[in-house]
């Protein structure tokens, strides 16, 4: 029986690299979907990048930063891919010899405290629908933070700092990337207007 030529679709048999890469023919590129950071700093090497639509979930600040976007003792927040909606992001397509490199790459960078669970999903653009990996929130897990006031959450987005820089800029970015790439995210954009007497 030929293998697969593209990975499984089951986001439980996703619990490592190699296992996120089950049926792949080895031969094939595969594609990434990105909502967040990973726009402005995807961290890997790729050969097409196209703006993309997946529908079920929306960008969200909906996570704890206790690291990089904030500490232990003044949290910051960071996105998820949360369920509900949909989202205007970017995919980017990985040449077949990088793909296990890249994503092994992208686990460490992702999968850390079990916030995300990976998934593959349909991500719709003008040149058609590709199949992506795309890093989900997992509601599940202690740092989920979708409950939190507006005004509280501005707040914090003004104050926390981690290892990787401040909150804001964090945010800031995004939305630049975002805009840089002629995505309208309006609740984000609602956000970084509140935002402006921080910057």
């Amino acid at each position: 029986m030929p293998r697969r030529a593209f990975p499984q679709t089951d986001p439980c048999a996703c619990l490592s690299p190699a296992s996120m890469l089950a049926g792949w023919d080895g031969q094939r590129d595969l594609w990434v979907f990105a909502y967040g950071s990973l726009i402005w700093r995807p961290g890997f090497d790729w050969q097409e990048r196209r703006l993309a639509t997946v529908h079920g979930y929306h960008r969200s600040l909906c996570l704890w930063s206790r690291h990089h976007r904030g500490s232990d003792q003044a949290p910051g927040l960071v996105f998820g891919l949360d369920r509900g909606g949909c989202c205007r992001g970017v995919a980017f397509r990985i040449a077949a010899a990088q793909v296990p490199a890249t994503f092994a790459a992208l686990w460490d960078r992702e999968m850390i405290g079990g916030a995300y669970r990976p998934k593959w999903l349909t991500c719709q653009s003008e040149q058609g629908p590709v199949t992506a990996l795309a890093f989900l929130l997992n509601r599940a897990c202690a740092d989920y933070a979708g409950d939190v006031a507006e005004e509280r959450r501005l707040d914090i987005i003004r104050t926390a700092v981690g290892r990787s820089g401040a909150c804001l800029e964090y945010v800031l970015e995004t939305d630049r990337a975002l805009r840089n790439h002629g995505i309208t995210d309006c609740r984000l954009g609602e956000l970084v207007r509140r935002l402006a007497p921080a910057f």
